[in-house]
Order: C-alpha cells, then sequence, then structure tokens
C-alpha cells in the first residue's frame, strides 16, 4: 500500500515539473487550406498539374505491361466466365428474364475477382522474381517532419505508451532534432480528456530532453478526423515540410519514420507515400485470423497494387508520410450537399485526399517493402462490423465524388473498387435468392406448353448443370489464388517460414484461415447488406469508439445482434432443401454460417481460443512468434504509465482538488469565441444554472451531464465556479443520478 501511495504521488507531480520547460504546443506557423471543388478544375490548374507529374514520372514499358496484365487480364476472364455463364443457361430454347438477371450479377461478381486475380498474379510474379525493396536510415535529413497521432476516446496509457516507444527509438537512428510528436485530440469524454492532459506530462517528464513532445485538444471536433488534421495543418503546419499521420493503433518504428522521411527528401515530386502495415498483438481468433491473412497474403496483394498503381496511388488514412505544403494547397475537404449518410462531411476522407493531391499533379505510392509499420485490427466479428459500417457509408459517399472533374482515372478506379468492396454483398446475396427463385420455379411449376405464341418448345429455364459445375469450381479457384500465392512466397522465404512455425504449421494455418474465412463470409454479407440498405434508406452511422482490447462480448449483446442471421439461415436451408437436396448442398457454406452465426461469432472474440491456436502453432506469423522490439518497447511504456493511475472518473473533483492541474488545464484550452451579449448558448446556460445552485463539488459532479461537463471544462469562467465550490461531501445515496 505504501509503494501505491508512493507511485500515485510522483504521478501528482509529474505534470508539474514538465510543464515548467515547454508549452502544450508550438508557436503557430500557419498555412492556408482552401476548401476543393469537386465541379471545378480549371484549365490551368489542369495544365500546372500535368506539367508538374510529366517532370519527374515516365510511362514505362513495364509499367503499360502490368496495367495490361491486371485490367486486360480482368477483362478477359470476365468475358471468359460470362461465357461459360451463359452456356449454362442457354441449353434451353430461350433464356428468361430472371436468368439474364442471374447472368448480370454473376458477371458483375465475377470481374470482381477476376481483377483481383490478375492482380495477384502480377504481385506473385514479382515477388518471385526479387526481394521486396527496402528502405534504408538516411544518413542526414534537412527537413522538419511532424509525427501526429489523433485519438478519439482512446485510453491514454496505450496511445501515449505508443507514442512514447516510436519517439525513443526515433531517438536512436541521430535524427530526432527533425521530428516533433503531437497528439490531436478529438476526445469527448470528460474524464479520459482530464486523463490525457495528466497522461501528456507524465510522459514529458519521462522521455528524453532531446524529444519535443506536443498535445492539443479541440473544444469542438468539427468534420471529426479529417478536420482534427486540417486544424493542425492550417495552425500549425508551416513549420514542417512533412507529416507522419498515424492511427490510434499505429506503431513505427524510428527507422521507418526516418526511413519515409529520407524517401520524401530524394522525392521532390511526391505527395504521399504510403506503407503497408503489418498487423501485429492480436490474440483472439477473428484478430488472429485477419492477422495471419495480412501477413501471408498481403504482400502478395500489394506488390501488385504498387506495380500497376506506379505514382497513380491511394492514400489509407495512416502509416503514411504527407507533403504538408502540397496537402494545404490542395487537400481541403469539402462537405457534400445534402445531410448524411451520403451528405454531409466526407468519411472515408483518405481516398478523397489521395484523389485531390493526384489531381494536382503530386504523385502518391505505396512502399510495401518497407519493414516497421505496423497497426492492429477489430478483436471480434462485431467489432469489424462496427467499424465496417462506418467505412460502408464512406465509401458510398464516393459515388457522389467519383465523377468529380479532374481526377485521373486510376483514382476513379480507387474509389470504384472500394464502393463495389461494400456493393458486393448484396449484390451476392442477390445472385443467391435469384438462383433459388429459379431452381423453385424449375421443382415446383409446370410450364405452359400452350402460350399465346406459337413455339414447338415450352419457354422454361434450363441449366446445363456439368458445365455449371465447372464454372463453380473456376470461379472458387479464382477467388482462392491469391491466397495460395501468398502461401507459396511464404514456403520460399525461409525467415517468413520459419517464424510461421514451419511448412507443414503454414500449410494447415492457410487451410483454416480458409475455413474460417469460408465461415464469416455469409455473416458479413448479410451484415454489409444490412448496413448498404440502411446507407440507401438514409440512415448515418455516426462515429463511436472503437474497442480495441481483446475480451469477449456479452453473450447476450451476440444473440441480439446475430439472432436474424440465424432465423434467415434456418429459413434458406430449409427452403433449400424442399426445393431440391443438391441445392442445399450446393448452399451448405453460406447456410451453415448464417445458422451457426452466434456460435461463431461467440468463437472469434475468445482469447482463450485463439491462444490455443497459437500454442497449435495456428494462424502464427514471423511477429507474433518473435515480437518486433517496438512493440515490446510500447507495451512496457503502457504498462508503467497505467501504474501512475492518471485515469478519474470524476475529473471536476480532480481539478477541484488540484489548483496547479486546473492552472495547466486552463493554459491547455483552445482559444475559444468570446460570448457575446444578448446571445445564450442553452446547454452553457443549462450548466452554468447547474453550477450556480450547486452547493458542493458532489453535487457538480451528480448533477451535470457528460455533454455539460465538457462544457464546463472548456469555459474557464465556469472553472472558478467549479473551484469556488466547497468541498463537503453530500450523502449521495438518496440522489436519483442523473441519465447522461
Amino acid at each position: 500500500m505504501d509503494a501505491l501511495t508512493h507511485t500515485l504521488q510522483q504521478a501528482d507531480q509529474l505534470y508539474l515539473n514538465s510543464a515548467e520547460n515547454l508549452p502544450p504546443m508550438p508557436m503557430e506557423n500557419r498555412l492556408n487550406m482552401p476548401v476543393q471543388s469537386l465541379d471545378i478544375w480549371s484549365e490551368a490548374d489542369f495544365i500546372t498539374a500535368k506539367n508538374r507529374y510529366k517532370a519527374a514520372n515516365k510511362l514505362s514499358f513495364s509499367l503499360l505491361l502490368a496495367r495490361l496484365t491486371v485490367f486486360g487480364g480482368g477483362f478477359a476472364l470476365t468475358c471468359y466466365g460470362g461465357y461459360e455463364m451463359y452456356k449454362v443457361i442457354s441449353i434451353g430454347p430461350s433464356i428468361t428474364i430472371l436468368q439474364w438477371v442471374l447472368w448480370c450479377l454473376f458477371l458483375l461478381n465475377f470481374s470482381w475477382i477476376a481483377i483481383a486475380f490478375s492482380s495477384g498474379v502480377l504481385g506473385f510474379g514479382s515477388l518471385l522474381r526479387r526481394p521486396r525493396n527496402m528502405i534504408t536510415v538516411p544518413e542526414s535529413l534537412s527537413t522538419r517532419t511532424a509525427v501526429i497521432m489523433p485519438i478519439y476516446n482512446e485510453a491514454p496509457a496505450r496511445v501515449y505508451g505508443a507514442m512514447q516507444a516510436m519517439a525513443q527509438d526515433v531517438l536512436k537512428t541521430g535524427l530526432a532534432e527533425h521530428f516533433d510528436f503531437f497528439f490531436l485530440s478529438d476526445t469527448t469524454d470528460p474524464s479520459i480528456w482530464v486523463a490525457e492532459e495528466r497522461a501528456f506530462y507524465a510522459l514529458r517528464d519521462r522521455i528524453s530532453s532531446e524529444l519535443r513532445l506536443f498535445y492539443r485538444h479541440r473544444s469542438k471536433n468539427t468534420a471529426r478526423k479529417a478536420g482534427n488534421i486540417s486544424d493542425f495543418v492550417t495552425r500549425w503546419g508551416g513549420a514542417y515540410d512533412y507529416m507522419v499521420v498515424l492511427d490510434a493503433d499505429s506503431l513505427m518504428t524510428g527507422e521507418a519514420i526516418t526511413g519515409l522521411a529520407g524517401l520524401m527528401e530524394k522525392d521532390k515530386n511526391a505527395g504521399i507515400i504510403q506503407t503497408l502495415p503489418l498487423i501485429i498483438n492480436r490474440n483472439t481468433v477473428f484478430a488472429r485470423v485477419q492477422q495471419f491473412a495480412a501477413r501471408i497474403y498481403g504482400p502478395v496483394i500489394a506488390e501488385g497494387l504498387r506495380l500497376w498503381m506506379h505514382r497513380d496511388g491511394n492514400y489509407w488514412g495512416h502509416n503514411a508520410i504527407i507533403r504538408t505544403k502540397a496537402f494545404a494547397d490542395h487537400c481541403g475537404m469539402p462537405d457534400l450537399t445534402g445531410n448524411p449518410p451520403f451528405g454531409g462531411h466526407i468519411l472515408s476522407h483518405d481516398f478523397v485526399e489521395a484523389a485531390l493531391i493526384r489531381r494536382a499533379g503530386w504523385a502518391v505510392y505505396m512502399v510495401p517493402g518497407l519493414v516497421g509499420s505496423y497497426e492492429e485490427s477489430p478483436p471480434s466479428l462485431i467489432d469489424l462490423a462496427a467499424r465496417d459500417r462506418r467505412w460502408c457509408q464512406g465509401n458510398l459517399q464516393h459515388t457522389r465524388v467519383i465523377s468529380s472533374d479532374g481526377f485521373h482515372w486510376a483514382t476513379r478506379q480507387h474509389f470504384a473498387t472500394g464502393i463495389f468492396g461494400y456493393l458486393a454483398s448484396p449484390l451476392w446475396l442477390l445472385q443467391l435468392i435469384v438462383g433459388i427463385i429459379l431452381t423453385l420455379q424449375v421443382t415446383y411449376f409446370r410450364p405452359e406448353y400452350f402460350t399465346k405464341e406459337f413455339s414447338l418448345y415450352p419457354s422454361w429455364p434450363r441449366f446445363d448443370a456439368e458445365r455449371s459445375l465447372m464454372l463453380f469450381a473456376t470461379t472458387m479457384g479464382i477467388l482462392l489464388a491469391p491466397k495460395f500465392f501468398g502461401l507459396i512466397v511464404a514456403l520460399f522465404d525461409s525467415k517468413t517460414r520459419r517464424g510461421s512455425g514451419g511448412s507443414i504449421a503454414l500449410v494447415f494455418s492457410t487451410l483454416v484461415e480458409i475455413l474460417m474465412s469460408a465461415l464469416f463470409a455469409p455473416i458479413m454479407m448479410v451484415i454489409q447488406s444490412g448496413a448498404v440498405f440502411d446507407i440507401i434508406v438514409g440512415r448515418d452511422t455516426g462515429w463511436n469508439t472503437q474497442r480495441r482490447d481483446d475480451g469477449t462480448i456479452p453473450l447476450k449483446d451476440i444473440v441480439r445482434r446475430h439472432r436474424l442471421h440465424v432465423l434467415l439461415g434456418g429459413v434458406t436451408g430449409i427452403s433449400a432443401f424442399l426445393i431440391a437436396p443438391s441445392l442445399a448442398a450446393w448452399m451448405s457454406p453460406t447456410i451453415v454460417g448464417l445458422i451457426l452465426a452466434i456460435q461463431i461469432s461467440h468463437v472469434s472474440g475468445m482469447l482463450a481460443v485463439g491462444l490455443f491456436l497459437k500454442k497449435l502453432r495456428l494462424l502464427m506469423t514471423p511477429e507474433e512468434r518473435l515480437s518486433p522490439k517496438i512493440a515490446l518497447d510500447a507495451t512496457s511504456r503502457c504498462e508503467e504509465l497505467s501504474l501512475l493511475s492518471l485515469d478519474d472518473p470524476q475529473p471536476l473533483r480532480l481539478l477541484h482538488k488540484d489548483h496547479a492541474l486546473r492552472e495547466l488545464h486552463e493554459t491547455m484550452l483552445s482559444p475559444s469565441l468570446k460570448l457575446q451579449r444578448g446571445i445564450i448558448i442553452p446547454e452553457r446556460a443549462i450548466a452554468a444554472a447547474k453550477l450556480a445552485d450547486a452547493c458542493t463539488i458532489d453535487e457538480a459532479e451528480l448533477w451535470l451531464t457528460t455533454k455539460e461537463r465538457m462544457i464546463v471544462l472548456n469555459d474557464p469562467q465556469l472553472l472558478k465556479i467549479v473551484a469556488n465550490l466547497e468541498t463537503k461531501s453530500v450523502n449521495v445515496a438518496d440522489e436519483l443520478p442523473h441519465k447522461d
């Protein structure tokens, strides 16, 4: 107990000692960031962008060959699949309307996997010929880079521990003087906000004086993450040549960060350079499936993308370096007209930022060979679905962006890929429904032989069963081929092979991943189809905090989330069996996945099962077998910060008790608009009235809602009222707590 008390006393002094030397943010160095038009791109701008791009980028034969391989090969495969499907449905005297609908749906779905297959072939061939590109730490730098981490209601110890590990790793490269590190908070939970501030000063006290660490909290999180980054660029971006953008779960080594800065210095025409983050630190079943797939199949897919995208690439919003001035000049994010979900702020802003900066003539490309870029993934199927809902809305918003003036054709293809990534699920579902209807029609309804028009044969849907089976096998082969490409590359790479448990374990892990993905697929199909429907009818997703830690979701929540999926699977299975046992067998992967949705989802988030698979050396990755040092350092720093117990569920009481902390908090507040006489802000007026009526800090904490506490914490005048409240406790046992 004495040791704990001593630790807490140390924590109370950490932020006091650090505040004396360095302000929470550097002096502002503003950049203008005009809002871009998606409708008008002038001829003069077009010529300037074209000349800038051509000056440093030549259209090579290898690039033409890569694009021909991907799109020519994808088109040829689609034509082949369409022809075979036509032969399947055309054995009768005529083709019915429903059969044509089935053909169209098949063609759309098949074209999607055909292009992915062709891109995989390209990446596979490249990785077999030579090792991936490596980026080394530059000997010196002449530029300054801001490493920024936008955070939103995250556990402070987790994100601060990660940033500390990254900053200290940059220090080891000897180039730390060229980097500043920023926490850009959009947090809306008052307890987390104050904990962030305490952790910030505690962290400053723990790191080397050679490292510059800063923190800013926005009073209003306008435009969410895009607005958060825009606020930084417009107020402080002028001091930095580049910025490395992170996510709250990002982790990058010092070599990776400095390597990106060195690459940017050499490439004067680069606007965005994107890394390929590997997934690490995952232990639940679902997360380990994703982790294994990203590690084994990801390099093949990424290499194919790198080759055909060349310098017309995409941006995924994190673990990338950006030329700050170019970003400010060309990436001011416009709002879409109308209300959400199709209007308002653009959720998937990263795609649009890549499109805008490429439109201005700056190169956007990926370096999948860079080592030391990591991220995490959702721990369960439900957590992925929650994040996926927001991504679905953001990508469907791109239907209003894809035709914007001045975009490169590759940019439009990136948008189309993202859009179809979510439309594929309802299209797949429709294809299954149409197939069931056709089978039902053939099985239970007799043809009308005497129609109004003379015909020797009835107009009735018929299928070539043998050709249909061959086409199904071909489709599955094309779908699974990129996975086996990744497996082959991993088997030839001794480091990857040994790190994954050896050849046998790697093969079995691939089979387990394919099986698990097949079970997850129908559930995600229905979830994404529901998300698309919700968006079409006008339901906005909002922006919720992501759950990042391992841990099983309560069973009752899983049952509530998947009960309709189970019902749909049961009805589909019974119907298919009554129509034809062969149809039930053909649809069995989908039926089984839906019927067992509750059990599959429950197991997906179980830590114990994931660790058991790890013990069996299944779904093992090299980074899991031998954790990167940066990951071990981040975990250690997180644990150290957690021991300081900087979280407090009653932030107003904490500021009331700690005068020095309250003063520091007030110095960190963003400049707020001066209150004008005669203009009443209702929420602030209610919070002020409650504080005026409160006699003690206990009453203030009890009466104020979460939103009202945020208003108080943002207002120096209201904080003075808090400071003057009595400390005497009231008996709150008989009080009815105010619901937030």
